[in-house]
């Protein structure tokens, strides 16, 4: 729930509304405080996750990255830091393993790797793999 809170010069003919009020003299005016109260709705509230990467509640994607049930578990226990791991991870695949994303048997081979990436005992990197030297 968020709170705004503004100030206005606030007549006082709302007392007319109460029929036993005194009339109070509608030139008057006085200052008053006028609270909005905003409720967002759970859309537009930060999507969290308990992460199975990191093991705590973090900010999850903010769609599912595909339509299908892949897409749907993967929206519902990574988060955001653990997918930029992901994809970090992925790009060194593709690199490494020349697949391309394109072709449909390298897709499986990374969907395969994706799902022991996060699902599993994780993905290992090639065994040729050399890390980039640190400028």
């Amino acid at each position: 729930m968020v709170r705004f809170v503004n100030s206005w010069i606030c007549n006082q003919k709302s007392t007319i509304f109460n029929e036993n009020a005194p009339r109070r003299n509608p030139n008057i005016l006085k200052p008053c405080k006028i609270v909005f109260y905003a409720t967002f709705p759970r859309e537009l509230m930060p999507h969290t996750v308990f992460c199975v990467k990191f093991k705590k509640e973090m900010p999850g994607l903010d769609e599912p990255p595909f339509d299908n049930e892949l897409g749907k578990k993967v929206y519902d226990n990574v988060s955001q830091e653990a997918w930029r791991m992901w994809m970090e991870h992925c790009k060194m695949l593709l690199n490494e393993y020349r697949l391309n994303p394109a072709r449909r048997e390298d897709q499986e081979v990374i969907v395969k790797q994706m799902e022991l990436f996060f699902f599993g005992e994780g993905s290992a990197k090639p065994k040729e793999y050399v890390p980039p030297a640190e400028k």
